[in-house]
C-alpha cells in the first residue's frame, strides 16, 4: 500500500475520477428539497458501507460516517450539504435535473460527491491516520438548517476540529479561497407592529399617526449599521404595510426586514440598538409597539489556525497558485457557522468554473470540481491528524509559528 501524502491523494484522484464524477452526476440528476433526501442519504450510506465506514441516520435524513484510524489521536469532521432548491434547471446537461421544480442550484451535489471521494480516498489508508475522521452529510441547509439539529444528535461529539466548502463563480475553476476570520454574516430577522389611534386625515390632533411613527424608525434603523461598527453590515426594510384611505391617519402600521451581521459582537449591538432605537421613537410619538426578532444562522468566523492549515494543504495539493485569500467576506448566510462554534475550524471556497450565478437556473459547475474539492478535504484530513509541524506562516501579515 502507498503512504499516503499528496503525491498520493493526486494519484488516487486520478484513478477515482470517473467514480466521483459518476457519483456527482447522479446526484445531479436526482435533486431533493430540504428534510426529504432520502435517496440521496441511502445513496451515502451505502457508499461509505461499502468503504467499510461505520454510518449512522439522525433527523431522518442526516447522515454520519465515522472512520476510524489508529487509535489515540484526534477527531476531525467534515461536511457536505445534501438539499436542493425549488427551481426547474436549463442548464441543457446531459445529467439534468430529471424531476421539474427541483435542482441542485447551489452546488450541493458536488458538495457531497466531493466528500464522498475523500471517503474513498482515506479509507484506503486508515491504518496510516493519526486518528478519526467524521464525515458529515447535512440535510435543508437552504432551509431552516440542519446543522444545530444535527449537533443537538451529537455528530460532533469527541471532534477537534471541523472543516467544510462551498463552490463559488467567483474563483477560476478549482481553485481554493481561504478567508481568515469574519466570512460569513449572521442572518437574523425582524417584525415591529405599530399601534397609535385612527383619525380623520383632516383633524390629525385626534389620532396617533402609527405611519409617521413607522417611517421614523425606518429612518433611524438604516442609519444603525454606520454608527454601530465599522465592518459591514446590512439592515434591510423589505416590507411595510400601513393605511387604508387616502383621508384616514393610519392607527396601524407593520414592518419587516432583515439584519445581517459580522462576528458575535456587532450581532448583539446591533440587536441591542435596534430595539433601544424602536422603543425610544414608541415612547416619543405615542405608539406602542410588538417586535419580534428572531435569530437564524450565527455566520461563519475561521479560525487562523485552522485557515493556515487549509492554504498550506491546498498548496501542498494544487501548487501555490491553486490557492489564494479572499478579498473580504460576504454578507449571505451559510449554518456552518453553527459547527464552528463548536470546534475550531474553518470553511473554504473553491472555483465552480461557471460565470452563472448561485441559485440560477443555469448554475453548473464543472465536472472536474468535485473531484479536486475531494482531493483538497483529505489533504486537510492528512495534514490535521498528521501533525505536519512547525508551520510557518504568515496570518495578517505577521509571521506565526503555528503548532498543527
Amino acid at each position: 500500500m502507498k503512504t499516503i501524502n499528496c503525491e498520493t491523494i493526486r494519484n488516487e484522484l486520478t484513478e477515482s475520477s470517473d467514480e466521483i464524477r459518476r457519483l456527482r452526476e447522479d446526484i445531479h440528476s436526482h435533486p431533493e428539497l430540504g428534510n426529504n433526501e432520502f435517496r440521496t442519504a441511502d445513496l451515502i450510506e451505502s457508499y461509505l458501507n461499502s468503504l467499510d465506514i461505520t454510518t449512522k441516520r439522525v433527523l431522518g435524513t442526516a447522515v454520519i460516517g465515522t472512520l476510524r484510524g489508529k487509535t489515540g489521536g484526534r477527531t476531525v469532521a467534515l461536511r457536505a450539504d445534501m438539499d436542493a432548491l425549488p427551481l426547474t434547471e436549463i442548464t441543457g446537461a446531459d445529467f439534468a435535473s430529471v424531476y421539474a421544480g427541483k435542482m441542485h442550484a447551489c452546488g450541493h451535489d458536488v458538495h457531497t460527491a466531493a466528500l464522498l471521494g475523500a471517503a474513498r480516498i482515506l479509507s484506503a489508508h486508515r491504518d496510516e491516520l493519526e486518528g478519526n475522521v467524521v464525515f458529515l452529510f447535512e440535510p435543508d441547509e437552504e432551509g431552516r438548517g440542519g446543522a444545530a439539529r444535527m449537533i443537538k444528535e451529537g455528530c460532533l461529539e469527541g471532534a477537534d476540529a471541523v472543516f467544510g466548502a462551498h463552490v463559488t463563480p467567483d474563483l477560476p475553476s478549482g481553485k481554493i479561497g481561504v478567508m481568515y476570520g469574519k466570512f460569513y454574516a449572521a442572518s437574523d430577522t425582524f417584525r415591529i407592529v405599530v399601534n397609535g389611534r385612527a383619525s380623520h386625515g383632516a383633524v390629525r390632533e385626534k389620532g396617533i399617526d402609527a405611519l409617521a411613527a413607522a417611517v421614523e424608525m425606518v429612518t433611524a434603523l438604516l442609519a444603525l449599521p454606520g454608527q454601530i461598527t465599522d465592518d459591514k453590515c446590512v439592515l434591510t426594510v423589505g416590507k411595510m404595510n400601513s393605511g387604508t384611505a387616502e383621508n384616514i391617519m393610519p392607527g396601524f402600521a407593520e414592518l419587516e426586514g432583515i439584519i445581517r451581521t459580522l462576528g458575535s459582537e456587532t450581532r448583539a449591538a446591533m440587536e441591542e440598538a435596534f430595539h433601544r432605537t424602536v422603543r425610544e421613537i414608541a415612547e416619543k410619538t405615542g405608539t406602542t409597539v410588538v417586535i419580534e426578532y428572531n435569530h437564524s444562522h450565527p455566520g461563519i468566523v475561521n479560525n487562523d489556525e485552522m485557515t493556515a492549515l487549509a492554504e498550506k494543504a491546498a498548496a501542498d495539493l494544487f501548487g501555490d497558485e491553486g490557492v489564494c485569500r479572499i478579498d473580504g467576506p460576504t454578507m449571505t448566510t451559510e449554518d456552518f457557522g453553527c459547527f464552528l462554534n463548536e470546534a475550531p475550524g474553518t470553511f473554504y471556497h473553491i472555483g465552480a468554473g461557471c460565470e452563472e450565478p448561485l441559485h440560477s437556473s443555469t448554475f453548473l459547475p464543472d465536472d472536474d470540481v468535485a473531484i479536486k474539492l475531494g482531493g483538497m478535504h483529505a489533504a486537510v484530513v492528512l495534514r490535521y491528524l498528521n501533525k505536519i509541524k512547525p508551520l510557518i506562516e504568515e496570518i495578517s501579515g505577521e509571521t506565526a509559528v503555528i503548532d498543527l
